[in-house]
């Protein structure tokens, strides 16, 4: 598990430092895949994230995770709000808040939960090119606190100037 979180913090650290002369495209709408880390569950989980612009640095940006647990199943969807810093030298950095549901079913059994609590989220993400590699990390009041990790691809919709 130690060596899965080292690889999980060394490619946020690859994409921060990718993303340091990035360039605001927050008009655009993206769509890519991500793989997470849950710390409470100790399980990786393999998504998908949209993001669509609201207004100047803001984006509506849902995603849901499929986590890889010993017994049972578990997701959990994000319906967030994320904002990008607007200092010029810092565009690639941006924070958000939403709501999460999560769920979780046991192999062999009836008992399955379903939870909603809420996300605070920071992320850094290059925005040069149509890809955009990006990192972040999420803390979720869902059923307790939690955290979690991601990196993905976000891809750029429709045309690019």
């Amino acid at each position: 598990m130690v060596f899965r979180v080292r690889r999980m913090v060394t490619a946020l650290a690859l994409v921060s430092a990718l993303a340091d002369t990035a360039q605001a495209q927050t008009n655009k709408f993206h769509f890519g895949p991500r793989i997470s880390y849950q710390f409470e569950a100790e399980a990786v989980g393999l998504g998908v994230q949209f993001s669509a612009p609201l207004a100047n640095y803001l984006e509506f940006y849902p995603s849901v995770d499929y986590f890889f647990v010993d017994e049972g199943s578990s997701w959990s969807f994000n319906a967030d709000l994320k904002y990008r810093l607007a200092a010029a030298s810092v565009k690639w950095l941006y924070l958000g808040a939403g709501l999460n549901i999560a769920h979780f079913s046991p192999d062999n059994s009836d008992d399955s939960s379903t939870d909603t609590g809420l996300n605070l989220f920071a992320g850094a993400e290059s925005l040069k090119g149509r890809v955009h590699p990006f990192g972040e990390f999420r803390f979720m009041t869902t059923s307790g606190s939690s955290a979690q990790i991601a990196v993905g691809l976000n891809f750029t919709l429709g045309s690019h100037k």
